[in-house]
């Protein structure tokens, strides 16, 4: 695959330490072998458990032209981390994902491929289409999902079959557009970025991919998110 497209990489992080690495090398390894032009921004929100000075050490293996640091001072959450990374993304197109490898680089590629087919706005990852799937997920967590999901499709119609999903190739243009008219700064950004482009007119295609569970480090989704995603999605329903 060839091209002159650059592509972006907004990676928010919070006590990623171990995952850090892997991560970098794999999406290293996924650009150099289908000769794409990329950069990784890495937006860390004060880890305690140093990922910052582990991406310092990433910088200088792979060059400040490849690895880009923003660091913020404290968790400010991920949506403001989005935002963040943006202003200092020089591709023409930003993937946003997570660090945890639920998000396998190895998706990329057909993303990608899926977006130059239709020269599609956005390309989101879906768990719950094709062939997508979760692993490493106990049925009450998959429950959790699904259930969130259907809830959300009931209230806002996006037409999407994973509307959670935090995986996604989009338009430099159209992320800057999109993010400019979304208010939510916690878990519920995602959704509410799907919603409000669906809304703008712009075209959206779905990608199935493999969601796998996070190999090292903790979940942060607890009760508190999950109240929040509810919240969420019924303010979202009154504004759209």
């Amino acid at each position: 695959m060839s091209t002159k497209e650059k592509y972006t990489v907004i990676l928010p992080t919070y006590n990623e330490r171990r995952n850090l690495p892997i991560i970098c090398w794999l999406l290293e390894k996924t650009f150099t072998a289908n000769k794409l032009d990329w950069e990784l921004i890495i937006v860390d929100d004060g880890s305690p458990d140093g990922t910052l000075q582990v991406a310092q050490q990433l910088q200088h293996l792979y060059t400040p032209s490849r690895i880009v640091l923003k660091p913020r001072a404290g968790k400010l959450g991920l949506g403001t981390a989005y935002v963040h990374g943006l202003k200092y993304a020089t591709g023409t197109f930003v993937i946003i994902m997570d660090a945890d490898f639920s998000h396998h680089p190895k998706f990329l590629p057909q993303m990608i491929a899926t977006q130059k087919e239709g020269d599609y706005d956005i390309v989101t990852g879906t768990r719950y289409a094709g062939n997508g799937g979760v692993y490493g997920w106990d049925l009450k967590r998959k429950l959790v999902s699904r259930g969130a999901n259907l809830f959300a499709d009931t209230m806002l119609r996006p037409g999407v079959s994973d509307l959670t999903g935090s995986f996604r190739l989009y338009k430099r243009e159209v992320l800057e557009r999109v993010i400019a008219e979304t208010e939510s700064k916690g878990y519920t950004f995602q959704m509410e970025m799907m919603v409000r482009a669906k809304g703008l007119g712009y075209r959206v295609a779905e990608c199935p991919i493999s969601f796998v569970d996070r190999v090292y480090g903790e979940s942060k989704l607890g009760g508190d998110e999950i109240v929040e995603y509810a919240k969420g999605v019924l303010n979202l329903w009154m504004k759209v």
